[in-house]
């Protein structure tokens, strides 16, 4: 069974298609790419995907569930990592991750907390309220929020931004892990050169269309995902 099955999905904002009758399938088990420019549609198909919103049209299914009516069951499920860094700024950041672990109702919740605070580096400031944290540190905090309850699903939305390059390569080693292990990950991300090396499948998609899909290894036999990306969206640019 697919872990996200995705057919004609379009969502409609007044006159404005943020998606336009996009389908792909990711199958169980798949480090899976989406790729586009700014505006293209990518953190509104995560939103749908995670039931926080709903589409115009179209289905999709993720785990087998509709996103339709089953928001939070989905989210029950899967790990994300929203485009902004966003960790209550009134909670420090051991309280935020003690409360997700519990909402979550995982086992050893001190020993899963101290796992992340140990790989990110967080124990220093542990006790800071996340309002005091850098942009850095807060997305480390939200990493492992989506991290600590072990889903066998992430989406992730540039898990990479603010990170300096030690943390870049440490969560990029990370998720090859999980990759070897058969997660799934679904990830957003502008750096392309990170991104190849890991996904080994891919949409792109721009003005909420996909304009390529496919295995990233036969995609970028002749040219990098880079300059495939640069020109397949320039191509489908308007005359």
């Amino acid at each position: 069974m697919p872990a996200i099955e995705v057919h004609g999905l379009t969502k409609r904002y007044a006159k404005v298609n943020a998606l336009d009758g996009v389908s792909f399938s990711v199958p169980e088990g798949t480090f899976f790419g989406c790729f586009g420019p700014n505006g293209a549609g990518k953190s509104t198909l995560l939103k749908v995907l995670t039931g926080q919103i709903n589409p115009t049209e179209g289905e999709a299914r993720v785990l087998g569930m509709d996103v339709q009516g089953n928001g939070i069951k989905i989210r029950e499920r899967v790990g994300i990592v929203p485009e902004v860094e966003s960790p209550p700024s009134y909670l420090t950041a051991y309280e935020f991750l003690y409360f997700v672990a519990e909402i979550r109702r995982i086992d050893d919740i001190e020993g899963r907390i101290e796992r992340w605070l140990d790989f990110f580096d967080l124990n220093a400031t542990k006790g800071t309220l996340c309002k005091d944290l850098s942009k850095g540190m807060r997305q480390k905090v939200m990493l492992s929020a989506a991290f600590v309850h072990e889903p066998r699903l992430l989406f992730l939305d540039e898990p990479f931004v603010n990170l300096d390059p030690i943390y870049q390569h440490k969560l990029r080693e990370y998720l090859l892990d999980l990759r070897e292990e058969g997660r799934t990950i679904f990830l957003c991300s502008h750096i392309l050169d990170m991104a190849q090396k890991l996904c080994q499948e891919m949409v792109i998609l721009n003005h909420g269309k996909v304009i390529a899909a496919g295995s990233v290894a036969e995609l970028t036999q002749k040219e990098d995902l880079e300059s495939l990306f640069l020109r397949m969206v320039n191509e489908d640019a308007p005359a």
